[in-house]
Formats: structure tokens, sequence, C-alpha cells
């Protein structure tokens, strides 16, 4: 599923812990177009609930995440 998604924006929030990416990847969309893809890199597991959780809340779309090297990435389409 998430084998073909090409990312517009990587936010790396690598080594920050809960609410921090959350709240780094609500900034960082503020700034996007409707329509782009966020890929969003963490180590905190939490963030793999709390992404998805933002997504349906703010209307954008949850694509879907990837675990690699012991890290998530994560993608959003914004809306």
């Amino acid at each position: 599923m998430t084998e073909n998604i090409t990312p517009d924006k990587t936010l790396d929030c690598s080594g920050l812990s809960c609410p921090m990416p959350l709240l780094k990847t609500k900034k960082y969309i503020g700034g996007m177009k409707s329509g782009q893809v966020l890929e969003v890199i963490s180590t905190d597991p939490g963030t793999k609930n709390d992404l998805p959780a933002f997504a349906r809340k703010g209307g954008h779309e949850f694509l879907g995440v990837k675990d690699e090297d012991g890290r998530s990435k994560l993608y959003l389409k914004v809306k």
C-alpha cells in the first residue's frame, strides 16, 4: 500500500516523543497545499495511533504506515 507513495514533503520527528510528532505535523501541514502528501518519520510508537486519528478529525486522508529500521514512516494527504 505504501510502496508506491511519493511524498511531496518529509517531516523527520525521529527522537521526539509524544506529543511532539503530532504537534509538529499539525504546524507543518499548515504550509502545505491541498492534495499534497506528507511523510512523517517517527521513532515514537504512539505516533502510529495519534496520526491516523488526527487525520480523521482534520479531514485529511491517512494513506498508511511503513516500518523500517526502528522508525515508522506515516503518510497523509492534506485536505
